[in-house]
C-alpha cells in the first residue's frame, strides 16, 4: 500500500449537483453543477481570493478531476482569484483525481454500504474497490505534490475519503460541497483546517 507523501495541499470538493441535493450516489456519472453549486463555487473562489489579497500565496496551481462538476468549480475558483487581482493560475486536469466508479449504485440513494465498501467487505457490481481507489489517488497525489509547487486539488467526496484513509483519519466522513480544506502534516500527523466561505 502506497504511503501518502507528507506535503501540504489544499482540497476542494466540487459544488452541489442535483444528485447531491437528492442524496444520490454519483460516481463517474458526469452530473453538472446546479445553481446552488455554481454559487458555492463562486463563494469558494472568493474565500481563496482573500488569501491572495492578503499577500499570501496559498497555492500556485490548480489540479482538477476531469469530470465537469469539478472542472467547472475549478474554473470559477480561478476566475474569482483573478478578478480579485490575484494571479492567473494554471489549471491541469488529471485523471488520477476522477471520482470512484460506483457501478450499479450510481444514481441510487446513498445507503449503508459505504463502511463495508471502505473495509473491503463489499464492492458494488461494476464498482472500483476502495483499496484500488486509495492506491490510485495516493499515487496520483504523490506525483502531483512531488514538485516545488503548492497545489489546490478540486475533486470529489470519494476521492477525499480515500485521502482521509491515507492520512490515518476516519475515512467515511462526508466533506461538504465547495468547502476549502487545508491538509497539512505536523510531526507526522495530518491536520485538516476548514476555510470559511460567505
Amino acid at each position: 500500500m502506497t504511503e501518502l507523501m507528507l506535503r501540504s495541499y489544499w482540497f476542494l470538493r466540487h459544488g452541489q449537483t442535483d444528485w447531491n441535493a437528492a442524496n444520490l450516489s454519483q460516481g463517474r456519472t458526469d452530473v453538472p453543477l446546479n445553481d446552488a453549486g455554481l454559487a458555492q463555487a463562486v463563494a469558494a473562489g472568493k474565500a481563496f481570493a482573500r488569501h491572495f489579497q492578503n499577500h499570501s500565496m496559498p497555492f500556485t496551481r490548480i489540479v482538477t478531476s476531469p469530470l465537469s462538476r469539478a472542472s467547472v468549480t475549478a474554473d470559477y475558483v480561478k476566475r474569482a482569484i483573478t478578478e480579485a487581482g490575484g494571479p492567473d493560475l494554471p489549471i491541469t486536469r488529471d485523471d488520477s483525481m476522477i471520482e470512484v466508479c460506483f457501478g450499479v449504485q450510481e444514481g441510487k440513494p446513498m445507503g449503508e454500504w459505504y463502511n463495508p465498501w471502505i473495509a473491503g467487505d463489499y464492492t458494488p457490481e461494476g464498482a472500483e474497490p476502495f483499496a484500488e481507489l486509495r492506491e490510485r489517488v495516493v499515487k496520483g497525489l504523490n506525483r502531483i505534490l512531488a514538485g516545488d509547487e503548492t497545489t489546490l486539488i478540486v475533486a470529489h467526496g470519494g476521492v477525499f475519503r480515500s485521502l482521509r484513509s491515507a492520512m490515518n483519519l476516519p475515512a467515511n466522513v462526508r466533506l461538504p460541497n465547495a468547502v476549502p480544506v487545508f491538509a497539512h502534516p505536523e510531526a507526522g500527523q495530518w491536520s485538516l483546517d476548514i476555510e470559511e466561505t460567505d
